[in-house]
């Protein structure tokens, strides 16, 4: 899989631990090795603009999906078709209140709005109550999943 990390936040992150939980989550989907992800960390500053572009709402926001090819999940049997999955745009200096609000590191933070934009590109949605339930289900699954994996690994 293809994985993109660019930081252009004033933010210090570990870019291959993104890039690692971002190849966890789609193999986790069966998504096609050949499938391109972009994930760009960005400022307030610039999260505010494309907030305010694209959603019509003011302020930053913790991340934003651009989905491109409109690639689903696929399934043990059969791999997603081949694709550019799209951007997913995190601004760390949100997370890192939203992390404080919550009780756990910036980081932590940031693993959930990943996982989160993921599943946005993927199709999945929170608008109505049963999409929250399936949405929130999967990625409260796949980042446990993802946290035994690194506690496997010794990165806790």
């Amino acid at each position: 899989m293809s994985i993109d990390v660019n930081n252009e936040s004033d933010f210090e992150v570990n870019e291959l631990e993104i890039s690692s939980q971002a190849q966890f989550v789609l193999r986790s989907l069966h998504i096609n090795p050949a499938a391109e992800l972009s994930v760009l960390l960005v400022d307030e500053i610039a999260m505010t603009a494309l907030h305010e572009k694209f959603m019509d709402e003011p302020g930053p926001t913790d991340v934003l999906s651009f989905p491109m090819d409109e690639l689903r999940a696929g399934t043990p049997d059969r791999v997603s078709e081949e694709g550019v999955l799209g951007d997913v745009v995190l601004c760390p200096a949100v997370a890192a209140r939203q992390g404080d609000q919550a009780g756990h590191s910036m980081e932590v933070e940031l693993r959930l709005l990943l996982t989160h934009g993921i599943l946005h590109l993927l199709g999945h949605d929170h608008a109505e109550p049963d999409e929250h339930k399936v949405m929130f289900g999967l990625q409260a699954q796949l980042l446990a999943q993802w946290e035994g994996e690194r506690n496997a690994r010794g990165l806790t």
